[in-house]
């Protein structure tokens, strides 16, 4: 039996755990849930009835909650740094190779690079501006964000101890540390090592974790549409859960070290032969 003080639910195509020292009000729950609502109502790609949606059938103006303004300078930031491989319109690369709204998981022809962002899209505080339909695609840093933003409403109830648990992608805020197992990338049910855990957030992007097809996963090059073969897995230690999301996913594409001139955070990255880089502040510890 799960206990009393796990809120558990789905949000966002993916399975949330929120763990609190007492249970939360049945006011606090329905407020968490309205946010995860509004912001799946704005961000998603697999909604016909969201903002994002709308954007993938015509261009021109949209207006999106104040959260995108945080999330648009992080993404600029990282497709220049990346040189262009991690962008938000990965969308359409994602959707032609079978990863779409009906997750039909079948490509439907070659990969296709995703449109320049300075050629297609401005992105001015929360208001973006489309000069063609775009499937937008949030998903490397969006759900680190919503775990911040529940986060903050959390705090605005009271509550200032808990874990938020969002699939791995993890925040801790109180007192006590707790200690995390590494997953194993090639075997769920082992960890190559621990990280405690205290007062900040945890993420990880793995190549398996959302793959089909013969070498296909959801860790797309912009600049050809093709998965990343390199990497795979990473994990991420920042204050903010949304940028410990997002640099999970940029270690895909550039070093750890590199990262580090634009972002302070704590890394690991395990490639595809067995290898592994981090970071000097990397608080975890991995088994031999």
């Amino acid at each position: 039996m799960p206990d009393p003080e796990d809120f558990r639910f789905d949000g966002i195509g993916t399975r949330w755990e929120i763990s609190t020292p007492r249970p939360l009000d049945a006011s606090v729950r329905a407020r968490l849930l309205a946010l995860v609502e509004r912001y799946d109502g704005g961000w998603s790609r697999f909604r016909s009835d969201s903002t994002v949606g709308a954007m993938a059938r015509q261009p021109g103006r949209y207006e999106l909650p104040p959260e995108a303004a945080d999330l648009g300078r992080l993404y600029r930031t990282l497709y220049e740094v990346t040189g262009g491989a991690m962008t938000p319109l990965i969308g359409g690369s994602l959707e032609r190779l079978g990863y779409d709204a009906a997750y039909s998981l079948r490509p439907a022809g070659n990969a296709l690079p995703a449109p320049r962002w300075e050629d297609v899209l401005t992105w001015d505080g929360n208001v973006l501006t489309t000069t063609a339909p775009l499937v937008l695609d949030i998903g490397a840093a969006g759900k680190g964000q919503l775990v911040d933003l529940l986060a903050i409403e959390l705090r605005s109830c009271g509550v200032d101890s808990f874990v938020i648990d969002a699939s791995g992608d993890l925040l801790h805020r109180g007192p006590d540390p707790v200690s995390v197992a590494l997953e194993h990338p090639y075997d769920p049910a082992r960890a190559i090592g621990t990280v405690p855990l205290a007062g900040g957030a945890l993420c990880a992007s793995a190549s398996n974790r959302r793959a089909w097809g013969d070498g296909l996963h959801h860790v797309l090059d912009g600049t050809t549409g093709l998965p990343v073969s390199t990497a795979v897995a990473t994990w991420t230690m920042a204050e903010s859960t949304m940028v410990a999301d997002a640099l999970a996913t940029a270690l895909f594409f550039v070093p750890g070290k590199e990262l580090e001139r634009s972002f302070d955070f704590s890394w690991l990255t395990v490639f595809s032969d067995g290898a592994a880089a981090y970071s000097a502040g990397f608080e975890g510890t991995l088994f031999s």
